[in-house]
C-alpha cells in the first residue's frame, strides 16, 4: 500500500504489490535471506546505508499497522528501539519475538531489504495496513 514516492525501483515495486497484512523486512547486513524470498540489496559498505535511513524512507511510503522486532533489541540496542517507538507511536502495534523467531518469520515476507547496518538485531518486519 503506497503512500508517497520511493526512488528505489525494486522497493517501489514491492510496496505497490503489498496487500493488507503482507510483510516487508528491513535487515542489517548479517540477516539471512530465506530461499524464495526476494532480497533487495542496498548495502554498499559497512554502515551504508544505515538501518534507520532505510526504515524511515520505506515507512514514509508504506501504510504500516504492525512492526515486529527482536526481543533482544531491548538489551542490545535500546536507543534504536526507542527511536522506533517514537517514530511509529501508538497507532502502530509494536510486537516482540525472539531473534530466532524473527528470522523464521522472514520466510513469510514479500521481500527483505538488506542495509549496510552493522548493529546487532537492527532488523524489523513491517506489516502492511489497509487503506480503508
Amino acid at each position: 500500500m503506497h503512500k508517497n514516492c520511493m526512488m528505489n525501483s525494486d522497493i517501489n515495486r514491492v510496496l505497490g504489490e503489498l496487500g493488507h497484512t503482507d510483510r516487508l523486512c528491513i535487515g542489517d547486513c548479517g540477516l539471512p535471506v530465506p530461499a524464495g524470498v526476494e532480497k533487495i540489496d542496498l548495502a554498499l559498505k559497512k554502515g551504508i546505508p544505515g538501518f534507520w535511513d532505510v526504515l524511515e524512507a520505506v515507512a514514509e511510503n508504506m501504510l504500516v499497522e504492525q512492526v515486529t522486532v527482536a526481543e533482544e533489541m531491548k538489551l542490545h540496542c535500546p536507543e534504536l528501539l526507542e527511536k522506533i517507538r517514537r517514530y511509529f507511536g501508538t497507532a502502530v502495534e509494536l510486537r516482540f519475538v525472539s531473534h530466532a523467531q524473527l528470522k523464521k518469520e522472514t520466510q513469510c515476507c514479500k521481500a527483505i531489504v538488506r542495509t549496510g547496518e552493522m548493529t546487532p538485531y537492527a532488523n524489523i518486519i513491517l506489516t502492511a495496513a489497509c487503506l480503508f
